[in-house]
């Protein structure tokens, strides 16, 4: 922003500091030198990151959660075509995989995952591929996951309350872009990469953050149009 306007949108800002706070806190924040988004507003960049990320041809995911059986871990792999495959974890021992391929969805669940679902014949199928029962919920929530919808659903709703923060570098050694914005339980938090295609490389709601009862969320993204092969395991 150049110093005369700045100056001048300040002026503005003083004058009309009851009716027009939040709009004068995203013009100042938005106005860093936050390359290559710099002439992008905070909900641009948002918009964008979405988009990219949807267009992706495939995609890998962890997601971290909480639920009332204990913290759940997932790690997805899926593409455009709807081929997936999970790892879900829920509490200390409870795991479950699932191949989704042609249309086929198939589950392996240990013993302790077979017996928080009050699966019959535990002995016989704990370890075992199978095509699950219609209604299992663990094998709708693992379903859930190979939708990255599921996430940038949660993220597209609060994108108008985006604001740019400072660029950093993960650990990975991607430089991306902070954007923050608010959320129902507090604040969440993405992280934009600058190098590229704007892909989101990490997502962050807080607890009760998404608009339900539920705990934080945390996802990251990777892979992106990286090839992929859902194989169907052997029954």
């Amino acid at each position: 922003m150049h110093p005369l306007a700045r100056t001048a949108a300040a002026a503005l800002c003083t004058v009309t500091a009851l009716g027009l706070t939040a709009a004068c806190d995203t013009l100042f924040d938005d106005a860093q030198n936050t390359a290559p988004y710099a002439r992008l507003t905070g909900p641009e960049v948002v918009n964008k990151a979405l988009a990219a990320t949807r267009g992706a041809k495939s995609v890998r995911m962890t997601v971290k959660t909480d639920s009332p059986e204990g913290p759940v871990e997932a790690y997805v792999a899926t593409d455009i075509r709807g081929e997936c495959t999970v790892t879900l974890s829920i509490g200390a021992a409870d795991t479950m995989q699932l191949v989704r391929t042609g249309g086929t969805v198939y589950t392996q669940s240990d013993a302790a995952m077979l017996r928080s679902a009050s699966a019959a014949d535990v002995g016989k199928l704990a370890g075992r591929w199978v095509k699950p029962p219609a209604g299992d919920r663990h094998t709708k929530l693992a379903l859930r996951y190979c939708d990255r919808e599921t996430f940038l659903g949660l993220l597209a709703p609060k994108s108008g309350t985006a604001r740019k923060k400072e660029t950093a570098t993960l650990d990975s050694g991607a430089r991306v872009l902070t954007v923050t914005g608010r959320a129902d339980g507090g604040k969440w938090a993405a992280n934009v990469a600058t190098d590229g295609r704007p892909y989101l490389l990490n997502l962050h709601f807080p607890q009760g953050g998404t608009g339900r009862d539920t705990g934080s969320v945390t996802v990251e993204f990777s892979a992106f149009d990286k090839p992929f092969t859902a194989s169907r395991p052997k029954t």
